[in-house]
């Protein structure tokens, strides 16, 4: 039953959020993507915080260790983001001098300014990009769904939140690259079924190492919670005017919200 529910929570929060994303930008012109990312990053707050670290610390572990475990969760997410802008800068070498490679990075995440990739290699790249983030998503639900049914849902959700805006950007590009929305639709659709291949190599790994739970839980909150804090809210930190900041407030407060209106309906289950 639990596996089950991988399968389905995993191909949910991976092709969900591609559909969604769609949705919103083709549909919509991307006119939510500030809400959807106060949105995301109160969920994922929430998660980790909420749900997600007090199960790992209910375990025997010793709370340094779980706490030694989270940083050096954090430390890793950021490096990887360093060599991901590494990279990036390298292959869009043609940038002005001076330029600053991270405020491309954090506009491309969030509005879709891919399009300063080259036409045809951006796409592959963003593809690439996507699957290896996606399989990393799908681990994370497994090993939230192995430590309790209600976790894994919430976690779920919480990935399908902070994707969409991620996606969005990303059927930009393929859309610039491709020139046809519904190929572009596809490809992205794809590459977030890759978060059910992690889901089953998550179910193994937790099941093999049972006993590491705990550290599982716990750098699926550092992921959670340094994405929310190194990317989604930098790009809400800007000067708005009294009623756009009450809307973001009021979003990320939704995002919270919708983590424990889920912790509640879920309650007691497994």
């Amino acid at each position: 039953m639990t596996f089950f529910a991988i399968i389905v929570a995993t191909l949910a929060a991976g092709i969900g959020s591609v559909w969604l994303a769609a949705l919103l930008s083709f549909a919509m012109m991307g006119r939510f993507t500030q809400h959807l990312l106060s949105m995301a990053a109160g969920a994922l707050l929430a998660t980790a915080f909420l749900n997600l670290l007090p199960e790992a610390f209910e375990s025997k572990v010793n709370p340094e260790t779980l706490f030694a475990t989270l940083l050096v969760g954090l430390v890793f997410f950021f490096l990887l983001d360093k060599a991901e802008l590494w990279h990036h800068g390298h292959e869009h070498h043609h940038e002005a001098p001076g330029r600053d490679p991270a405020h491309d990075h954090e506009h491309a995440r969030g509005s879709g300014a891919h399009a300063h990739q080259p036409p045809m290699s951006g796409g592959w790249a963003v593809l690439a990009g996507d699957s290896i983030h996606c399989f990393g998503d799908g681990i994370l639900i497994a090993s939230a769904f192995m430590a309790d049914m209600r976790l894994g849902i919430i976690a779920a959700l919480a990935v399908l939140a902070h994707e969409v805006p991620h996606h969005m950007g990303d059927l930009m590009v393929l859309r610039m690259t491709t020139g046809n929305r519904r190929a572009a639709l596809i490809k992205v659709s794809l590459a977030g079924s890759v978060t059910a291949l992690g889901g089953v190599v998550g179910a193994w790994l937790v099941d093999m190492l049972h006993g590491s739970l705990p550290y599982f839980l716990v750098i699926a909150s550092s992921s959670f919670v340094y994405v929310a804090l190194a990317d989604l809210i930098p790009q809400l930190q800007r000067r708005l005017s009294a009623r756009e900041t009450i809307a973001q407030i009021t979003w990320l407060s939704v995002g919270i919200g919708l983590v424990l209106v889920v912790s509640a309906l879920t309650h007691g289950q497994h």
